[in-house]
């Protein structure tokens, strides 16, 4: 109740600026009107005080986050039933006007009962105990008993005006200052790209830092195994060791520079396309994984976000080979033909490879991000184990944003 009460006090206050303007513009429109002295030229100007405040807020859209700041934190109602940010539309403009009126028009109406209320009530209390009172201009009745009734009644009319006005704007709250349809539209828009933005930096993320951590993994054990037996190739595997996690912190350099991105500073480093895939597949043969790589068509000329997608779809395609299958021969195959790029990564799987990655709990999300990266250009991207092979393939579009969808017989498609 008293947090209302303020809120219908605040309402006043805001109606002031209004009042005051439309007091000095009253007389210069009728003559001998003076809204200072005459009362009911002061409802004049107080009915139209209300037709400007509403202008305000269709002109003003901060005015309805104030608005519900003040009802959150006084009226007691929810934040999520109330919108965020200005009203940008004219649809949360007009409902903003509504509600800045009513509640103008209420705390106008409480604010005033609440100043000159309580002194007449006070006299009333008063009227038969103390006798300079009693030379009033009141009837004789309110000498008696009827007085003190009547103080008390008109405390109590204060008090159910501002109860039964707190109660209305504190209902219609959610209906005028709640989300239209183009806020949740935006808000929801924004939840999108919040959660994009995740999923980006988790792909990032996972394909830069698992293909390094795979590779390190086979070249360790190697070494471990063969260090008494074969010094010199334990010494070459721990050297991939180091330039493979020296190129993973550049890597994750380069996905933290995604974060710096976001917040509006310089990024880091690009990340790495198809020009560095000579590199990418010398480090994954450095674990011990031969590599028979064929590239057919122009694959240096593509467009970059096509390129670093490409890169990163046969990145994870050759760490799902070091993690599921070991050392084992892996075929790769870029293509461009038809308007598309071809992304093809093949590999045994049938029986235990000794030297492969235990299975993870849960299963990883690698072959999730393939596809999510893949769906992101307009193109789609297949797996699945046939005939003892494992195969990995992903359509990319050059051009256009189609969707295309890749499908067949004995085959995974997300």
């Amino acid at each position: 109740m008293g947090r209302r009460w303020v809120h219908l006090v605040l309402g006043g206050a805001l109606l002031m600026p209004f009042f005051l303007l439309t007091s000095v513009v009253v007389p210069l429109l009728a003559d001998g009107a003076n809204p200072f002295l005459d009362v009911g030229w002061q409802f004049v100007a107080f009915g139209g005080a209300l037709p400007l405040a509403a202008l305000a807020a269709l002109l003003f859209p901060l005015l309805r986050p104030l608005e519900v700041a003040a009802v959150r934190s006084l009226c007691g109602v929810p934040a999520e039933r109330l919108a965020e940010g200005p009203a940008v539309s004219w649809a949360a403009r007009r409902r903003t006007a509504l509600w800045f009126v009513a509640h103008l028009l209420a705390g106008g109406i409480v604010s005033g009962m609440t100043l000159s209320a309580p002194p007449a009530a006070v006299v009333l209390l008063l009227l038969p105990f103390a006798d300079p009172l009693r030379h009033t201009s009141l009837p004789d009745a309110f000498h008696g008993v009827l007085g003190p009734l009547a103080g008390l009644a008109l405390l109590a009319l204060v008090v159910g005006t501002a109860w039964g006005a707190g109660v209305l704007l504190g209902r219609a709250a959610p209906v005028l200052l709640g989300p239209t349809p183009a806020d949740r539209l935006a808000a929801a828009e924004r939840r999108a790209a919040e959660l994009a933005s995740r999923n980006r930096l988790a792909r990032e993320l996972h394909d830069a830092v698992g293909h390094a951590l795979s590779a390190v993994t086979l070249q360790a054990g190697a070494a471990r195994r063969v260090l008494d037996t074969d010094p010199e190739f334990a010494r070459r595997a721990l050297a991939a060791i180091e330039e493979t996690t020296r190129d993973a912190v550049a890597e994750l350099d380069t996905v933290l520079g995604l974060l710096r991105e976001e917040d509006g500073s310089d990024p880091a480093a690009p990340a790495p396309t198809l020009d560095g895939l000579e590199a990418l597949l010398g480090r994954t043969r450095a674990a011990g994984v031969p590599v028979e790589a064929t590239v057919e068509g122009p694959c240096a000329g593509l467009a970059p976000v096509v390129s670093r997608e490409a890169y990163r779809i046969v990145q994870e395609g050759l760490s799902n080979a070091l993690r599921h299958a070991g050392p084992v021969p892996v075929r790769l195959h870029l293509g461009v033909r038809e308007g598309e790029l071809l992304i093809r990564v093949e590999n045994p799987v049938a029986g235990a490879v000794a030297g492969a990655a235990a299975a993870r709990p849960g299963g990883g999300r690698g072959l999730r991000g393939i596809a999510e990266r893949a769906r992101l250009l307009g193109g789609a991207a297949t797996a699945a184990e046939r005939d003892g092979v494992w195969r990995l393939t992903a359509r990319l579009p050059l051009t256009g944003a189609g969707t295309r969808a890749v499908t067949g017989a004995g085959t995974e498609e997300w």
